[in-house]
Formats: C-alpha cells, sequence, structure tokens
C-alpha cells in the first residue's frame, strides 16, 4: 500500500503522459494503493490517428480492468490484416485464430480520442491524481526522489513536484530520452507517413469486414485501410524518407497521398467513391530505440522508449504492455526501498528484447525478397502460423515458435538468390528501399 504519510514527498510516484503507456503505469500503481499523479501536455479529448491494436492488448485490458468497457465501445472487430499486392493479383488473409499462443485472437481497430480517454478514465477511478494540460517541462534526481517542474497552461504558473520515482512516457518528444541522449534512430526505418480519414470506404466482403487491410506498392511503399468507427476508415500510405521526397516533389501532402492513391490501382478503385472527412496529415514515423530504458528513479514506457514504424500495428499493444511492466518495477523497488538503475536491469533487457524481436520483422518488410515470401498466397502453412504468432503481439513465443520464425527469415535469404517464390515486387534503385547500413550513434537532439 501507499507510503503517501511520508511528508517529504507529494506522491509516491509520478507519470509524465497520458497516453495508453502512461495511463496504463499510472492505473497500475493506483491498483496496487499507490498515490500516482499524472501530468498530460494535452485536454482530451485530443487528435490521434486511428490505430489497429494486437491480439495480447486483450491481456492488458484484463490487467488493467477496462476490458468490459472496451467491449462496450463497440469499437470495429479485428481478427487479423488482410495481404494485398499493389495490384491486388496477389497476398492472402492473416487469421489471428489460427495463433495458440494468445489469450483471446479477436481484437480491436480503435478510434484514439476514445480508446485514450477510456483508460484516463480508469486512471482517475483507481485514485490517479489526473492532471491535464500540465506538461513537466524539467526534472532533477537525487538520491531520495525526483523532483519535476510542471507548467500548467490554465494560469501560466510553474510548480515543483517531489515524488519517489518518475515514469516517463511522453512518447516521442521524449523527456528523459533529450535529458540524458539515449536515443538511437534506426537510419533503415526514416519513413513518412501521410494519411486522413475518409467516409465511403467499402469494407471487406464477408464475416469479418472490418479486418485492417494492408496494400504493398510496387515500390518500398505501403498503405493501410483501418475501420476505425461505422463510418471511418483512416487511410494511409507510409513511404521511406528518399522516396516521399521523390514522389512529393515538393507539392502539397494532399497532392502526394492523392498521387500515390491513384498510381496504386488496388487502392485507387477501393477509394473511388470515398470521401476525405479530415485534413491530410503527415508524420516522421523515424524509427528509434533507446540506449537505457531506466536509470536512478525512472523509467521510460511506450514511445518515451523505443518507436518502431506502424506495419505491424505493434505502438499500443507496446506501450500498455510496458506501463504495466514500469509499474510492477516501480512496486517492487518501493517494497525494497531500491531506486537505483540495477534493480530494473531485468527491466531494461525486456524491453529491449521486444523491441529487436519486432524490429526484425519491420526491417525484414522493407526488403522485396521479404514482401515476396510474406505476400505469397500460398506459403507453408506452419512457419507462417509462427510469423503470425509474433505479429499477433507474442513477442516470447515458445521456442518452437522462435526457430520456425528463424526457418522464415531463412527463406526470405534464400529468395534473395534461388527466387523460391515469384518476385512480385519492383528491385531497382527508384523503389526506394532503405539501404543495409547500421544503426549509428545516438541522435536525441534529431528525433
Amino acid at each position: 500500500m501507499s507510503t503517501k504519510a511520508n511528508p517529504r514527498y507529494d506522491f509516491d510516484f509520478a507519470v509524465a503522459g497520458g497516453g495508453p503507456a502512461g495511463s496504463s503505469s499510472a492505473i497500475s500503481l493506483g491498483q496496487r494503493g499507490h498515490s500516482v499523479v499524472l501530468f498530460e501536455r494535452d485536454t482530451f479529448p485530443r487528435f490521434h490517428i486511428g490505430e489497429s491494436l494486437l491480439s495480447t492488448a486483450n491481456d492488458a485490458f484484463e490487467a488493467l480492468g477496462v476490458a468490459k468497457r472496451i467491449e462496450a465501445a463497440c469499437f470495429p472487430a479485428k481478427w487479423g490484416a488482410r495481404l494485398f499486392t499493389h495490384d491486388g493479383q496477389s497476398g492472402r488473409y492473416v487469421d489471428f485464430t489460427d495463433v495458440r499462443e494468445v489469450t483471446r485472437p479477436q481484437t480491436y481497430q480503435v478510434c484514439r480520442q476514445e480508446f485514450d480517454r477510456i483508460l484516463l478514465d480508469r486512471a482517475r477511478e483507481v485514485g490517479v491524481d489526473v492532471r491535464e494540460a500540465c506538461n513537466v517541462t524539467g526534472c532533477e534526481f537525487t538520491p531520495d526522489g525526483a523532483i519535476l517542474d510542471v507548467a500548467s497552461r490554465a494560469d501560466g504558473a510553474t510548480r515543483r513536484v517531489d515524488v519517489r520515482a518518475l515514469v516517463d512516457a511522453t512518447g516521442r518528444g521524449g523527456l528523459l530520452a533529450r535529458k540524458f541522449n539515449l536515443r538511437t534512430e534506426e537510419p533503415r526505418l526514416a519513413n513518412i507517413a501521410v494519411f486522413s480519414h475518409y467516409t465511403n470506404v467499402p469494407r471487406l466482403k464477408g464475416p469479418r469486414p472490418d479486418d485492417i487491410r494492408l496494400i504493398a506498392r510496387s515500390d518500398a511503399g505501403w498503405f493501410w485501410l483501418i475501420p476505425i468507427s461505422k463510418e471511418l476508415t483512416s487511410v494511409g500510405v507510409v513511404l521511406p524518407k528518399d522516396l516521399y521526397r521523390r514522389l512529393a516533389n515538393g507539392g502539397s501532402s494532399e497532392e502526394t497521398l492523392n498521387r500515390t492513391i491513384s498510381d496504386t490501382p488496388i487502392v485507387a478503385e477501393l477509394m473511388r467513391e470515398a470521401r476525405r472527412e479530415w485534413p491530410v496529415r503527415v508524420e516522421k514515423d523515424f524509427s528509434y530505440s533507446a540506449s537505457a530504458y531506466a536509470g536512478d528513479r525512472w523509467i521510460l514506457a511506450g514511445d518515451a522508449g523505443s518507436f518502431l514504424d506502424p506495419v505491424f500495428s505493434t505502438g499500443v499493444s507496446i506501450a500498455m504492455e510496458s506501463g504495466i511492466e514500469a509499474a510492477a518495477e516501480l512496486h517492487r523497488a518501493l517494497a525494497r526501498n531500491d531506486f537505483s538503475a540495477s534493480t530494473f536491469a531485468a527491466f531494461s533487457r525486456r524491453q529491449r528484447k521486444r523491441f529487436e524481436t519486432f524490429r526484425r520483422f519491420v526491417t525484414g518488410f522493407y526488403t522485396p525478397q521479404f514482401r515476396d515470401i510474406f505476400f505469397s498466397p500460398e506459403p507453408p502453412t506452419l512457419i507462417f502460423r509462427s510469423v503470425v504468432t509474433m505479429l499477433a503481439g507474442k513477442w516470447n513465443a515458445s521456442l518452437w515458435t522462435r526457430f520456425l520464425n528463424y526457418l522464415f527469415f531463412g527463406m526470405v535469404s534464400i529468395q534473395k538468390r534461388l527466387k523460391i517464390t515469384r518476385p512480385v515486387f519492383r528491385r531497382d534503385r527508384d523503389a526506394g528501399y532503405p539501404s543495409e547500413m547500421p544503426s549509428k550513434g545516438s541522435t536525441a537532439n534529431r528525433a
């Protein structure tokens, strides 16, 4: 239970950021009886790109006590993904019901404004002091605690808050990643996303109309089509940075999105009657990791620690998992009265391992050989089931599943030389695939 009786602390713990990672860690700490304050820079509801979740998100919903509320929200049901090539001639279904290592295969496509509100309301319910329009502008760590500078947008005042430890869930803003120069970009995943929300986009035929559609262009780009409500579909294209610059050619974001839609035949057909309901937005999906995910009296959760290109929809699931795990670490640290970096070493290793597991699939996706195998209409059943297990969110799958995944990547390597399946995607330089260069040093000031 909380030891708030100690007068030198305003709260046991502070959480910076009210997205899925921050809310999850705050809820988990509140459920354990700790006094928690959560600072969110914005005021909800706030716009956020529509999100496609993974099967493992269901475990987080149960742990956070929001499973029934998520179900009651009537978000579009997701049972997997429908894969298509640019011409619609190849591709197949990724079926999460084939996975045997997840608790429940069916998950959701969510409108983030509503989804994030559900989590933040749950945090308030378990006793978290949620303060919106409050930005953590600075922090210092002492042997005995963390001292935060918090700026309120309501009155412009800056106040100091003393806590035992901090969960940084500030996302790509990276409060502590910038302070401690922790961030390392992934140069092979420097991508640009251009997207908007549309009505009149036809849903899939059959019993699972709301599954995500993932459509690979003939070059290194790809489209998502995600139903996020009964009416709206999030439609976006992701392009490696150099390919984006060439296709945009100085034009507006709206022109770039329209051009990529029109020159991708299957997307052009799907969008023939679509009506855009939101402004076109652009995000730099520059993936990155951290050299450390925890230190003396601080922990990074969600995108504050690492971020991966959205092709396999890992973002929210990783955020909730890492938030819940961060809370468990702080709970144990308080019981031991030890908030040193060394006591969080296992947490850091777990975050790094999860990132590296998903990273292998994401970087693979930006090679034509991976796409040839991945979009093949008749892949080896057993091997592909192991791939789907990972893509359903089970990154720490069984040894047998991990072995089969090694075989899958072996097939990708063979495809470079022997063409074990029909080459479908362009190999020329103008296709825009990133060069196979290693990750470079910290770029926290450029992220």
